[in-house]
């Protein structure tokens, strides 16, 4: 069997984090990726303390440079790059009559242009091998919106048109591309939320709690895995019924 090879952005915390370790655990070869790199470097040790092969590499997803650096680096090492998991994303909320031009291109520029350069990164090896996994981490607002969250929901929406775009033009090429849409998840991002606010969410999801980064590292793995290797263009939803 060949060694995959799983490259994971934002993977310093969170669900990136998550993601990288579940992956370690099943087998695949991690290449973890933000600008983050000191907390890079620890989650790669502890990818290898537990028997796992890792590199770290510093990424920013917004520079081209840093992408064609960092792709080249993993490649070098590894020599492939068989699954991308586009995790890299951030939050600049506001209302949308007062939102910032700077905020909505920061969020757009990070979430969405980020995404699709990091898979035309990876691309050309892929088709070469005939063989990939891209698995987009894309969330329950770019399916329901929300309000403050014109520039995110937007940025995630395109990223699930890109997501079904791209798995119908790679199919043929043995290429899967999927999105997972984390609901309300126990993250960094989620832990500045007001009181209030988390419970009215919390009301209304069916298993009335709060999802984990492990719940989302789950999905991620079998859509990276063989198993899932006739399901392409698909919005794998992990948000305990808050949405259907």
């Amino acid at each position: 069997m060949v060694n995959r090879v799983a490259f994971v952005t934002g993977a310093s915390r969170g669900i990136g984090r998550a993601t990288a370790l579940s992956l370690c655990r099943a087998g695949f070869d991690v290449v973890v990726a933000s600008p983050a790199i000191e907390s890079n470097q620890e989650l790669a040790a502890e990818i290898r303390a537990c028997s796992g092969k890792a590199m770290a590499v510093n990424l920013d997803v917004t520079s081209p440079g840093s992408v064609k650096d960092a792709f080249a680096k993993a490649l070098k090492d590894r020599g492939r790059i068989d699954v991308l998991v586009n995790n890299a994303g951030i939050t600049r909320d506001g209302l949308a009559v007062r939102m910032k031009p700077a905020d909505w291109d920061r969020v757009l520029q990070i979430n969405l242009y980020g995404a699709f350069s990091c898979i035309q990164a990876v691309l050309p090896g892929m088709m070469r091998n005939r063989w990939g996994r891209i698995i987009n981490i894309v969330s329950v607002v770019g399916q329901a919106g929300a309000a403050g969250q014109a520039n995110y929901a937007a940025s995630k929406a395109g990223l699930i048109g890109l997501t079904k775009s791209l798995a119908q033009e790679m199919g043929r090429r043995e290429i899967t591309v999927n999105a997972v849409a984390p609901g309300y998840i126990e993250t960094d991002m989620t832990k500045g939320l007001p009181d209030e606010v988390k419970q009215t969410i919390l009301a209304s999801i069916p298993l009335a709690r709060i999802g984990t980064p492990d719940d989302v590292a789950a999905a991620v793995k079998f859509l990276a895995g063989e198993d899932a290797g006739y399901i392409t263009g698909q919005v794998l939803a992990v948000n305990g019924g808050m949405y259907m």
